[in-house]
């Protein structure tokens, strides 16, 4: 990556973050799919699956890591001074992995946003470089605080937190918000639903109080949720287990 690197300056590339185990990243698919929609949005050429195959087999054999995150993040490349692309990018590729933190997360309590999430903005649909909202919106919640943030729609919908997709326990059954609060596609998200172990269904702020728990779900973890706000949410350690055996434990 150079000084003049679009990524670097002006946030112009996608990531994806995916998890590492025995030496192999699950759903690997899934991941490339969404980058290659996001390269798809963005106008970018996506990068060759084999060569990332072969790519992700080296570095983690040379970081001796069977276990642990992997970040695949891709970017326009380099470009001259201004807001407008080269017509013919030459993107940059950068593959880095990380060990795995060897203990599950620890709960979190969210603050409500101030900030207000436009659903039809065409950045929620992809892992954008461009993280500015999520980064001041975590400062908020830390200065309230709280853990992490939790975005609301303009019109009062529950969308997502700040890198993590949200579920919540209500009347019994596990739900999270629709593609059209403005969230992303999460990987996880989407493999809960098809399993049949939630279903999407619109929430309000209206509904916090009566949610009998809740999670933010990634491709590398499933968290707790101790409160959001004011309102205590109830532990749920047998629904928790499950879904983090399903998500992360099961071939």
């Amino acid at each position: 990556m150079t000084a003049q690197d679009r990524g670097l300056l002006l946030g112009d590339g996608l990531f994806e973050t995916m998890q590492l185990r025995n030496g192999t990243v699950p759903f690997l698919a899934n991941h490339l799919s969404r980058l290659e929609e996001g390269c798809r949005i963005l106008h970018l050429p996506s990068p060759d699956r084999n060569m990332i195959h072969a790519a992700l087999g080296r570095l983690a054999a040379a970081n001796s890591l069977t276990d642990g995150s992997v970040r695949l993040t891709l970017t326009r490349g380099p470009g001259p001074r201004g807001l407008t692309p080269p017509a013919t990018p030459h993107t940059t590729l950068l593959i880095t992995t990380a060990p795995s933190p060897g203990h599950a997360p620890h709960p979190v309590r969210l603050h409500i946003s101030a900030q207000r999430r436009d659903r039809q903005a065409v950045l929620n649909r992809v892992k954008s470089l461009n993280a500015l909202p999520a980064i001041l919106a975590r400062m908020e919640a830390q200065e309230q605080g709280a853990d992490d943030a939790l975005w609301l729609t303009h019109e009062g919908e529950i969308a997502e937190a700040t890198a993590a997709s949200f579920l919540a326990l209500m009347d019994g059954q596990i739900v999270t918000p629709p593609l059209s609060a403005g969230i992303l596609p999460g990987i996880s998200r989407a493999r809960l639903l098809e399993a049949g172990l939630c279903t999407e269904h619109t929430l309000t702020e209206t509904d916090i109080p009566h949610l009998q728990g809740a999670w933010l779900v990634t491709a590398l973890s499933l968290t707790p949720v101790t409160a959001i706000g004011a309102q205590d949410m109830s532990p749920q350690p047998e629904l928790t287990a499950r879904l983090r055996d399903f998500l992360y434990d099961s071939p």
